[in-house]
């Protein structure tokens, strides 16, 4: 590579970027192979800060130097160190040109990093880069090195638990009392353990996971690549398993070699028992930890007997919990005597009532960020229930508008040329609107079929008045520009629905705030259901029509929609049988039958004479070609 020219402190300024907190400027050191240096500088404290990072090629040789500068440094700081998260880490490794998924980028003080590098004997030109910034007060250096050189060197704290495939497998569960401390917030991505998360092991082990279990292509893996949300949920159940380790059974290091261990993984699940968290959810729990373990499996050196015996074992665990945890029997009167149930008829009216005061209200009051929020909730609520069949909330959540003109924003889509789920206007006068909505959960089994309808035309008016003055006004509240926030609806910061629990909380509260119960928004498909399914439904949409807009099948709504499926069935045939009964009596007194005897009607078999056998005929039952009797 061609050195560029030097100014007097030997660094050439290359441009400049800002966040919320930092501003980063980039400088490009002389070497015999160049390396970068990025120095930041915060705006509030007016510190300076930098980071160096070494080529690709110094990287692969893993030169000496190099190593003991980080020896060094993890050293003389004793492994402690100061990490970068959010924007700013994005804005500062894409500067610097890394690959945003390689560096773990931790913090220095200047003293501890200039000593290390004289120590280590490194370029001249890189300790006159620092020598330019070192007098500046209070100054730090951000160093950032791959993940392979950092685990290769990292010296963790001795841990007390065998992190390996342990032998002989618990055959029960241990007994397990909830700890005075104890903490729903246990994870590693709670407030107190969130620095755990990026350590150098971890962060290496959790990136080599992803992408085993995130690639198309891993014919190492069972079964497909997982979606962006199943990776959400199996990293959410890594980080709880790792900071109840690091919580309760004082591991230092947690690392995804904890999964290895199965009696922690037993403690760990008589913890969620004793927690009284679900049977699904400890599955959910199990069924990750497979995953990691055939991640594990897939290594150098995983062919050990302990990995297929400790997936049976796993496999049997589960099959357990779900025989011991069933689940609670849910019923619409239960749920209503806990305040978790509204019938659908209120739910209606309900919804109804805060359409036209929405719409009231911006008449009478114009549009302000008030009535915008109203005509906002309205809408929302319109669209979970009420005017169309209850789509799934993660659909309503991905809705983006028809002033939205980018690419398609779910995650998994490869698609070109999608335009993901979406509220289009296909004519003004009249005024008809098109809900597609390529991306729901049972896309792929369907063979990619899009779910797509045209809104009825009191929802479209209502949903086509929000999207004009009152969603900019709110836009605006919230200080963005236009159309920044891509999706129909928002919360109250103007971003959108990315969250499933944000949804949940708004909805509650809207409908407490309507003078109803705080039930969750994914509860109105069962209420729907329930109303459909039951002897006093009022007609409406066809069963196979409203599933297919719910994104399911019918089947689905007896297994897991119809609470009342079966008491309702029970209850049918036993008022049945009276009218059967009945029935029989009255045939029977029609029919009056013969009650005299007739053998030669009604015997199976008649003993005869030989003088006799032409006058007597046997007379044999169908059945009786079957069955052998013995006439001695």
């Amino acid at each position: 590579m061609q050195a560029l020219p030097l100014t007097q402190s030997g660094i050439q300024q290359r441009g400049l970027m800002s966040s919320s907190e930092y501003t980063f400027k980039l400088v490009q050191v002389c070497l015999p192979e160049p390396s970068k240096l990025v120095v930041m500088c915060d705006k509030r404290k007016r510190q300076c800060v930098c980071l160096c990072q070494v080529y690709k090629s110094c990287l692969d040789g893993l030169l000496p130097n190099y190593q003991a500068f980080y020896r060094v440094c993890s050293r003389l700081t004793k492994h402690q160190s100061t990490l970068l998260s959010g924007q700013d880490k994005q804005l500062l490794v894409a500067l610097a040109g890394m690959d945003v998924s390689v560096p773990h980028v931790a913090v220095v003080s200047l003293a501890v990093c200039c000593r290390a590098l004289k120590l280590c004997k490194v370029p001249a030109a890189v300790l006159h880069a620092f020598d330019d910034i070192r007098l500046k007060p209070a100054s730090q250096v951000v160093l950032g090195l791959p993940e392979h050189i950092l685990a290769a060197h990292a010296q963790p704290s001795p841990n007390p638990v065998q992190l390996q495939m342990t032998t002989p497998f618990p055959v029960t569960l241990p007994e397990c009392a909830l700890p005075a401390d104890f903490k729903k917030q246990h994870g590693l991505l709670a407030k107190l353990h969130k620095h755990l998360v990026h350590r150098a092991v971890l962060a290496q082990h959790m990136g080599e996971f992803k992408s085993f279990s995130t690639s198309p292509f891993q014919l190492n893996r069972k079964g497909i690549a997982h979606s962006s949300r199943t990776w959400q949920n199996s990293e959410k159940h890594v980080y709880l398993f790792l900071g109840y380790c690091h919580h309760y059974q004082q591991v230092s290091q947690p690392t995804l070699q904890l999964f290895l261990s199965s009696p922690l993984i037993a403690q760990f699940v008589s913890f969620h028992i004793a927690a009284g968290h679900s049977q699904l959810y400890i599955r959910n729990f199990l069924s990750c930890a497979k995953c990691v373990l055939r991640w594990w499996q897939s290594k150098p050196g995983g062919n050990h007997p302990s990995f297929v015996a400790g997936l049976e074992w796993l496999q049997t665990l589960g099959l357990q919990v779900a025989d011991q945890l069933p689940r609670p029997s849910k019923d619409p009167k239960g749920l209503a005597d806990i305040g978790k149930w509204m019938c659908a008829a209120d739910l209606v009216h309900t919804i109804h009532g805060a359409e036209q005061q929405s719409q009231a209200q911006m008449q009478q009051q114009g549009v302000t960020v008030e009535t915008s929020r109203d005509m906002h909730d309205a809408a929302l609520a319109a669209m979970i229930f009420s005017h169309l069949p209850p789509v799934r909330l993660s659909c309503i959540r991905s809705l983006v508008g028809p002033a939205y003109l980018g690419p398609c924003l779910h995650p998994d889509c490869k698609e070109p040329s999608c335009e993901g789920n979406r509220l289009s206007i296909m004519s003004e006068s009249p005024l008809l609107m098109r809900i597609s909505l390529p991306h729901h959960k049972n896309a792929r089994k369907w063979g990619k079929a899009v779910i797509e309808f045209d809104v009825p035309s009191d929802l479209a008016q209502l949903l086509h008045t929000y999207l004009g003055a009152p969603r900019k006004a709110l836009l605006e509240h919230h200080l963005l520009i236009g159309d920044a926030c891509p999706y129909v609806f928002m919360d109250m910061h103007g971003r959108g629905f990315v969250a499933a629990a944000v949804l949940t909380l708004y909805w509650q509260k809207w409908l407490v705030s309507r003078g109803g119960v705080p039930m969750n928004p994914s509860m109105c498909r069962q209420v729907f259901v329930d109303e459909r399914q039951s002897d006093s439904a009022t007609a409406g949409p066809s069963n196979q029509g409203a599933a297919m807009v719910m994104g399911h099948s019918v089947k689905q709504w007896d297994k897991w929609y119809d609470m009342q499926y079966h008491p309702r069935l029970a209850q049918n045939a036993v008022d049945g049988m009276q009218s059967w009964r009945a029935a029989m009596l009255q045939s029977h007194t029609l029919a009056a039958p013969d009650l005299t005897l007739s053998t030669a009607l009604h015997c199976g078999h008649v003993l005869v004479s030989d003088s006799e056998e032409s006058q007597y005929q046997s007379c044999c039952s169908d059945s009786d070609s079957d069955i052998d009797i013995d006439l001695d």
